[in-house]
C-alpha cells in the first residue's frame, strides 16, 4: 500500500512572513488537499544567530490567519542537531567529507565560477590537503567547515533522476510528473557542516524530509537547482526521494523576488493595515 501523502511548509524564523511565503504555504496546502494528504509545518531554525522565538510565533500567527492548520508537535531543527551530526558522520566514514579552513574572502578571490545560487564556486583548495595536515589543523582548533567531495560523491551515487511535476498557476500537476536528470556537480564541493552548526540547509532538509515521511515537496523555483544536490544526499544516505514541484516566485515592482532582507511588506503589516486573509488569498489566486 502506498504511503499517505505528506507535504510540508518549512520557513526559517529569521523574520516575518511576506506574500511570497503566503503563496508558497497556500500552494502547499492546496497540493496537500488535492492529494488527500497531511500538511506539516516545520521550523528550520539551524541558524541560532538569526532565529528568534518572536519570529516563530509570528509564523504560526500568520499561517493561522490564512486559515492553515497542521498537526502538533511542530518539528524544530534546533532540537535535532545530534541527528544531523550522525548523518554527517556517516558521510565522513564513507570518505566523502573533508574539512575546509578557507575564509569567504579567500574563496571569493580564488573562485573562477559561480554556483547555481550565484555564490563563488569553491575551487577545492582544502581538498588537496594531506590527511595529516588536516588532522593537525583541526587539533589546533582552527575553525573548519566540512565539504562534500562532489566528484567522489557523484561516482558513488551513480546517475540520478528527479521526479518533477510542473506548476500550473496555483496547482501542482502531480499527474504530469516526469523524471529529469540531476546535475549535482554544478554545486561543487558544497558545505554540509558549517563552522557554527553541525549541519547545513542541504543536509538537514533531506534528513528531516525522510524522518517525517514527506512524499511530495512543493517550494519556489529558487530551490530548483538545489534539488540536484538533495537527491544526491538522499542516495548517499539511503533515504527515499520525494516527488518535487517548484512553483514560480512572487516578484516586486523591480522584477525581483520578495525577500525579508529587502523589507518586503510582511503579512503582519498587511493585517495591521486592515487587509483580511480572504483578500490576501484572492490576491494570490487562492479563492
Amino acid at each position: 500500500m502506498a504511503p499517505s501523502p505528506i507535504l510540508r511548509f518549512a520557513p526559517s524564523p529569521n523574520g516575518r512572513l511576506h506574500l511570497g511565503h503566503a503563496f508558497s504555504a497556500l500552494f502547499t496546502a492546496r497540493a496537500t488537499a488535492n492529494l488527500g494528504g497531511t500538511f506539516l509545518l516545520r521550523i528550520e531554525d539551524i541558524d541560532p544567530a538569526r532565529s528568534k522565538p518572536e519570529f516563530e510565533a509570528g509564523i504560526q500567527e500568520d499561517l493561522s490567519w490564512l486559515g492553515l492548520r497542521w498537526p502538533e508537535p511542530v518539528l524544530r531543527q534546533s532540537a535535532r542537531m545530534t541527528v544531523y551530526a550522525a548523518a554527517a558522520e556517516a558521510l565522513k566514514a564513507s570518505g566523502l567529507l573533508y574539512p575546509c579552513f578557507c575564509s569567504r574572502r579567500e574563496i571569493a578571490a580564488a573562485a573562477k565560477a559561480s554556483d547555481p545560487d550565484g555564490a563563488p564556486l569553491y575551487p577545492g583548495t582544502c581538498r588537496q590537503l594531506s590527511q595529516g595536515e588536516a588532522v593537525e589543523r583541526l587539533a589546533r582548533g582552527e575553525p573548519a567547515q566540512w565539504r562534500l567531495n562532489i566528484d567522489l560523491a557523484a561516482r558513488a551515487a551513480g546517475p540520478l533522476r528527479i521526479a518533477e511535476a510542473p506548476a500550473h498557476g496555483t496547482d501542482a500537476a502531480w499527474s504530469e510528473a516526469a523524471p529529469r536528470p540531476a546535475d549535482p556537480l554544478r554545486w561543487g564541493d558544497a558545505v554540509l557542516i558549517r563552522k557554527e552548526a553541525p549541519t547545513s540547509y542541504h543536509l538537514s532538509v533531506v534528513v528531516d524530509d525522510a524522518a517525517q515521511g514527506v512524499t511530495h515537496v512543493t517550494r519556489g523555483l529558487d530551490l530548483f537547482a538545489a534539488t540536484d544536490l538533495h537527491v544526491l544526499l538522499q542516495r548517499l544516505l539511503g533515504l527515499p526521494s520525494p516527488a518535487y514541484c517548484h512553483h514560480p516566485l512572487l516578484l516586486d515592482g523591480q522584477g525581483e523576488k520578495l525577500a525579508k532582507s529587502k523589507g518586503s511588506p510582511s503579512l503582519g503589516s498587511l493585517r495591521d493595515g486592515g487587509e483580511d486573509a480572504a483578500a490576501v488569498r484572492r490576491r494570490l489566486g487562492f479563492e
